[in-house]
Formats: C-alpha cells, structure tokens, sequence
C-alpha cells in the first residue's frame, strides 16, 4: 500500500426525511444564501419548494439560482458567482445531481475571488497542460443530492465546461469540501430510470478505474471496492425497475458518496482514463455523462484483459459471480457480465445512438489527450492511451 494523506471534513446527514433539516443546517453558518439548481426538474417534483420552504422557516433569505444546465458551463457559473457577490450570500447551497453540485463549488470560489471560472479548470487551448493551484478560498458550501451519481455531495472536486475552447476539466481545493451535506433517498424517488441508471454507470466507472490502473497490493481498498461495485450492480437495476424502492435508492446514495470521498483511492494511486475520454464526449455533443461512460467501457474493458487480466478477473469473480478459474478466461466472461449489467438498465448503446458524428472522432480523440494527458502525449491507463489507442476505442463504440 502506497503512503497517503486523506481528509473528509463534510459533516454527512443521511436518511428519510433529512431534507427537512436544511434550513436549520444553513441558519448556522448563513443570514442568507445562494441556492444552485438546475433548470427544471427539483421545481418540478417540488423538491426545490420544500427546500426553499426549510430555509425561510429556520429564517434564512433565499436567492435561488435555477441555471445550471448538464456538464456545467464557465459562463454560468461566473454569472452565479457575480449575483452571489452583488446579493451578499454568505452560503452557497447545491441542489440537484453532479452538476448544480459542482456548480455550486465553482459559484462558491468565484463569488470570493472574482475571477473567471475557466482559471480555475485544467488545460488550455494552447495545447500546454496548465495545473491549476488548489482553490483555497471559497464560500462555505453545503450540499443536497438528488441522483446517486458524482459523489460530489462529499469531496472537494467538480467538473466545468468552457465552451469557448470545448475543455471540460476539473478543478478542486481544500476550500471546495462541503460543510454539511443532506442526503435523502426519497429525494431520488422522482429520478427517470434513464438517469438513475446513468448514474449506476458513473459511481461503478469512479470505483473500477483505479481498481484496474492502480497498484494491486492496497487489500482494504480492494474489499472496499468490491463491496461498493456489488451495491451499485444489485441495486441499479432494482432502482430503475422500481423507482421507489427505498433500500435501492439507499443503497445507490451511499455506494456513490463512498465511492468518491477518498477511501477506495487511498494509498492506491491509478487513474481515471475513461473520465478523460468522456469529457470530451461530452464537452463536445452535450451527452449524459453515464451513458458515454457505459459506450466506452466494452472497448476499455477489451484492452484492460490484455494487460491486466487478473485485476479484471478479480472484479469479475468478485463483484459479478464469474466462476472461470483461469484469468484470461474470467475477464472476458467479466466483458459479457458488465454487458448485460447495461443491457438489464437499457443502456448498452453505441455512439452513433447518440448522434455522434464520425467525422468528429478524430478530432475528440486528440482533444482527449491533450486535456486528460495533463502534458503528455497520452492518457495514463493500464497502458498509454495515445492519440490513435482513443481513436481506436472511440470507434469501437461508434
């Protein structure tokens, strides 16, 4: 096991019903606050009401910000981050899936520091890799999932896109933990199967990368791993057939906070390479998240049995009920059971499904690697994921 520092400083209210404490939660540390959420869909299950209603109960103004839209742009957050500065907001409140929640992060250290938000996200147009210094300052921050999903709920990242030059990178700092975060299961009742199994996708892709790149001898971590793999392939399917099904939902809330709060990474190390391919996909075409995440898997999965057939022989003995003793065998069985993993939550797709263009992935691989390649010709993986090697994989999915 590698040496590691870890902090998770977000104070965590889990259950029924928690959502009811927001206001008193946020009458602690503000007067007033800045609530981010997307554009429609907590105003429609009435979400954002009863959150609203909590705040001016315990006392708090309410500024609501309802812009956000999927993958997150610069632009919108600097507005937020001016209207939070203007208003005098003392908190900045998330609510909704990963991207108010991020957000809402980026809002917090734009409202104190006045900069452009594009600063604080990795890459530049240049083609040079820029790493960023850590936000350090920021407003306090508290959090309210509505999709098991990101994890963002609890740690001190986020993703942007700046359209402007087609970059979506991440950014973070010790300033961006949430001080509190309020995670209710009925909250997810009201999500559409496509997107709770979108997000089933997500928190199992931010478990395996650096389970499958990282190093092979950090034994908690693999059971951690493991146990939170099995949680999200027992409960995705159960969640998306039965929408309130609160045990599933549970269970998917609490495997996602885990599954990106810092525990199953610790002393690991690995990467995040099928992150980086999708955020291009993304960045470019708009697309859920999740579902590019599950197009790519296949074709990553392919390469991973080649060069690390006992990590995802491991994975697949482990977390999916592969018998075959021998490795090479049990990672291509291990292929076919994440498949029909998609296939039972519909969104084994292709590309092509989504309206991507062909024409379009050579010029995605190469904006790939060079944001995700942080200054190399490549995309760290379980082998070096160059420009061709993405390109290849991109077409596979198509």
């Amino acid at each position: 096991m590698l040496n590691f520092q870890l902090s998770m400083p977000t104070r965590i209210l889990f259950g029924r019903g928690e959502v009811e404490k927001a206001g008193a939660e946020a009458a602690k540390m503000a007067g007033k606050v800045l609530l981010v959420t997307g554009r429609t869909a907590t105003r429609k299950t009435g979400v954002l009401q009863r959150v609203i209603n909590s705040l001016e109960t315990a006392g708090v103004e309410v500024v609501v910000f309802d812009k956000i839209e999927p993958n997150p742009r610069t632009h919108t957050v600097d507005e937020g981050g001016r209207i939070a500065r203007e208003e005098g907001c003392e908190l900045i409140i998330g609510l909704g899936g990963g991207s108010p929640m991020d957000a809402a992060k980026a809002i917090a250290a734009v409202a104190l520091s006045g900069h452009p938000s594009h600063e604080y996200i990795a890459g530049n147009q240049t083609g040079r890799w820029r790493e960023l210094l850590p936000v350090q300052e920021a407003l306090p921050i508290m959090t309210i999932p509505t999709l098991a999903a990101t994890g963002s709920e609890a740690n001190n990242g986020g993703v942007l896109t700046h359209e402007e030059t087609k970059e979506k990178g991440g950014f973070s700092g010790p300033a961006l933990f949430p001080k509190v975060t309020i995670i209710d299961p009925e909250l997810t009742f009201t999500v559409s199967p496509e997107y709770t199994a979108d997000g089933a996708v997500d928190m199992f892709t931010h478990l395996y990368e650096a389970y499958l790149t990282g190093a092979d001898d950090a034994l908690v971590q693999d059971h951690l791993t493991e146990g939170l793999i099995r949680a999200a392939v027992e409960n995705g399917p159960i969640a998306v057939q039965e929408p309130t099904h609160y045990e599933a939902r549970a269970a998917l809330m609490w495997a996602s906070t885990l599954a990106l709060i810092g525990l199953t990474g610790a002393g690991r190390g690995g990467s995040f390479p099928m992150h980086q391919m999708e955020h291009t996909l993304s960045a470019f075409y708009d697309i859920s998240h999740g579902r590019g995440l599950a197009i790519l898997a296949p074709a990553y999965f392919k390469r991973v049995a080649v060069d690390r057939p006992d990590r995802l022989a491991r994975m697949g003995r482990n977390c999916f009920g592969v018998t075959e003793l021998d490795d090479k065998v049990a990672a291509e069985k291990t292929i076919d059971a994440v498949i029909a993993w998609f296939k039972s939550m519909n969104v084994y797709l292709k590309l092509s499904d989504l309206g991507i263009e062909r024409e379009m992935l050579a010029t995605m691989a190469e904006e790939s690697v060079r944001v995700g390649g942080r200054g190399q010709a490549f995309i760290p993986a379980t082998r070096e994921l160059d420009v061709k090697e993405v390109l290849a994989i991109y077409e596979e999915s198509f």
